[in-house]
């Protein structure tokens, strides 16, 4: 198990009983890291600072006494934003129809990066379409994927909440 899934299977517990789930959790940094949680709350509802600030005082807890991360580092607990990352196969079904950036970590049909509207989840793929046509990207190849920033996104989330 590596350590980010290792860290996961310690905190997504209490995360879900606290009323959220865990959108990515993600460490960066070499000389002093990083941990960087997303979260949501479940109910759909916008992630305000006082949600950030109480999960970050519970998973900080977890974390001491379970000591995952040998070397220092900094905690920072986010909600996902508006142009959140797109990580679970549920995150490209909720979102069909927005625009997102795809990259594959390897290619399909000779290319890596795909930008354009999301159009469903068929057999384990993404399909996309982009100004060249349709793609299907396997969700198990994808490296990194997120929303982009529309004006459609923008008022999606001021009407539903999407954020």
């Amino acid at each position: 198990m590596d350590l980010t899934s290792r860290i996961n299977a310690i905190i997504e517990p209490t995360v879900i009983d606290m009323g959220y789930e865990l959108v990515r959790t993600h460490l960066k940094g070499s000389d002093r890291l990083q941990l960087q949680i997303m979260a949501e709350r479940s109910d759909g509802t916008g992630m305000g600072v006082d949600d950030c600030a109480t999960l970050s005082r519970a998973i900080a807890a977890l974390l001491d006494v379970e000591d995952p991360i040998a070397k220092a580092y900094t905690l920072e607990v986010s909600s996902p934003g508006i142009d959140r990352p797109l990580v679970k196969l549920g995150d490209f079904e909720r979102f069909v129809g927005f625009d997102a950036r795809v990259e594959s970590e390897q290619p399909v049909e000779g290319r890596r990066r795909f930008k354009g509207p999301i159009k469903g989840v068929r057999d384990m793929r993404i399909a996309i379409e982009t100004e060249e046509g349709e793609f299907e990207i396997p969700f198990d190849h994808i490296a990194r994927a997120k929303l982009l920033l529309t004006d459609k996104l923008i008022a999606a989330a001021a009407d539903e909440g999407l954020s």
